[in-house]
């Protein structure tokens, strides 16, 4: 993409190997070495290739004015990445000038209707297990045949993971976006067929689409956070992103006890409060999908960060999703974070599920505060995540921060355990308070620093991954709590919890934090772009990325 000619500095005479921007490498010259000089040495801000200064070696090498040798594939690579002054730019295989990096506006748009149809689906995985003992005597079938309307959110999540993130690579951001809301739109019309006491397999056929529909939703915050906003608020908007489907959840712990209340004496009443629910909730999806389709895009016309920009200009020859796997699971950092990323979020899963057994075992007939708890735990949750995001834009604390959260939520857990049978309702509620304010805060701190340690691998691949994981985990979590749970009490359940999160926190401390992203932005450092573009998913070719302190001046 082409500057405007006002923006491109200088006039050079044509034929001028400056005018294209960039200045030849003498073919002896070793690929991949660079320096920035300090302020007593050369010129600051300038490379020494070769050991020679910049300034120096166009008139030791010839190139102001005679012929200029051709250049190797990998040292017109070099070549073409290294600016040749402040302000320049520059030039591709095609001497096109470095993209600009800019913000577009139209972010914020991608961003509320991707946090809104998110939502809608986070309402929906929900709506059954906040009011199980509801469903469970309109349908006349078992708690654990309502607990599997949730768990099957877990259970599709784990094998459609690697074709929903094959195709968001290979595809793109939009094409991801639209079949997540339509998957979510006709999940919900199929379930208002299903407002019939012997019809319970309609309402789980249902629950299935809006699970799958899940897959291509719950990659996307950090994809879209990195191919949307800039450095400084890429993490706010990842986590603004996890928030819709936070706002989701508290909004389906809260509007079922609400909407359908108690009133199994009167199946036909119940049967209608289950309808109109049901069609509220496919009409907003509807309206959503719609909204997606129009303003949805798959990219802004200007990359809006240097490790964006990066991605974006890698040519499409060599890059396989095979080996992209590979690479993420060879990366040892990446490995402990899935483990710990799962068994957190898990956690969060089970107690979610189960909240309604777990209160109206020591407070029966309080649905409706068993609704107002979850909802009281998300609510504190979605602060946590906004403040977690704003804290990692302006620290980039990514190691420090996630562990503390850990180590809080773990503490958190602890507490809610240990006074959940005191009798006292309202202290449930401050636990519960506690407790989602740092568990449901630490959702997008594992999205956020699994983009960093695994750049430039694709994001929505390495979030693909952690939520596979959250699925694996949650799914055991809540067959094993609930079984301790009705076999033993509520404190049996939530004590097999907080083992497995103090393991969390011991792997999360044994994480290497290496910002690869942060310091591709920040030009202190080269990275091998081998992944995925995030703008246009397809295969791209090796190429050593070597920002200076000029370069940095476009983000």
């Amino acid at each position: 993409m082409a500057r405007p000619d006002d923006e491109e500095g200088a006039a050079v005479a044509p034929g001028h190997p400056l005018a294209k921007g960039y200045l030849p490498l003498p073919r002896g010259a070793p690929a991949g070495k660079e320096s920035v000089e300090p302020q007593n040495g050369p010129k600051a801000g300038t490379f020494p290739v070769n050991g020679a200064p910049r300034d120096s070696l166009a008139a030791a090498s010839g190139v102001l004015g005679g012929p200029q040798t051709p250049l190797a594939p990998e040292e017109e690579t070099q070549a073409r990445l290294l600016p040749a002054g402040a302000g320049a730019e520059t030039p591709g295989a095609e001497s096109t000038p470095l993209p600009r990096t800019a913000l577009s506006p139209r972010r914020f748009v991608v961003l509320l209707i991707f946090s809104l149809y998110s939502l809608v689906n986070a309402f929906q995985w929900i709506q059954y297990s906040i009011i199980s003992n509801v469903f469970g005597g309109f349908y006349g079938v078992t708690l654990l045949r309502i607990d599997w309307l949730s768990m099957v959110y877990m259970l599709a999540y784990v094998p459609l993971i690697f074709p929903a993130t094959w195709l968001l690579d290979t595809r793109g951001l939009r094409l991801t976006a639209l079949l997540g809301s339509s998957l979510n739109c006709l999940g919900a019309w199929i379930k208002c067929g299903s407002v019939q006491q012997h019809l319970f397999w309609v309402t789980m056929l249902g629950q299935c689409l809006c699970s799958v529909a899940q897959v291509f939703i719950l990659g996307l915050p950090s994809r879209i956070a990195s191919v949307w906003f800039g450095p400084k608020e890429v993490s706010t908007a990842c986590a603004t992103a996890v928030l819709g489907n936070q706002l989701g959840t508290a909004v389906g712990f809260l509007l079922p006890p609400v909407l359908v209340p108690n009133t199994q004496n009167d199946t036909n009443l119940l049967a209608y409060n289950i309808s109109t629910m049901f069609y509220g909730t496919s009409a907003v999806a509807t309206l959503l999908f719609i909204l997606t389709a129009i303003a949805f895009k798959e990219k802004p016309r200007y990359p809006p960060s240097q490790a964006q920009a990066a991605l974006q200009d890698s040519p499409p020859e060599e890059y396989s999703y095979k080996k992209s796997i590979r690479n993420l699971f060879k990366n040892i950092a990446f490995v402990l974070l899935l483990i710990t990323y799962g068994i957190m979020t898990g956690a969060f899963y089970s107690v979610s599920t189960l909240l309604n057994q777990m209160i109206l075992t020591h407070y029966e007939g309080e649905e409706v505060n068993a609704g107002r708890i979850g909802l009281t735990l998300v609510v504190a949750g979605m602060v946590g995540s906004i403040l977690c995001g704003l804290w990692l834009d302006y620290t980039k604390t990514y190691k420090q921060t996630t562990l503390i959260v850990y180590i809080l939520s773990f503490i958190g857990m602890v507490i809610f355990t240990f006074t959940l049978d005191l009798g006292y309702i309202i202290i449930v509620f401050v636990t519960g308070g506690v407790l989602g304010f740092f568990m449901t805060g630490y959702l997008p701190l594992g999205f956020e620093f699994a983009v960093e340690i695994t750049y430039p691998e694709s994001e929505g691949t390495s979030s693909g991954l952690l939520n596979a994981s959250a699925q694996i985990f949650g799914i055991l979590f809540t067959l094993a709590q609930g079984k301790l749970t009705s076999d033993y009490d509520p404190k049996a359940g939530n004590i097999f919890l907080c083992v497995w999160m103090f393991i969390g926190i011991i792997l999360t401390a044994l994480i290497k934090s290496d910002l690869r992203r942060h310091n591709i932005n920040m030009g202190i450092t080269n990275v091998d772009v081998k992944a995925v573009p995030a703008d246009s998913p397809t295969d791209q070719e090796s190429k050593t990325v070597m920002l200076s302190t000029q370069s940095e001046s476009a983000i």
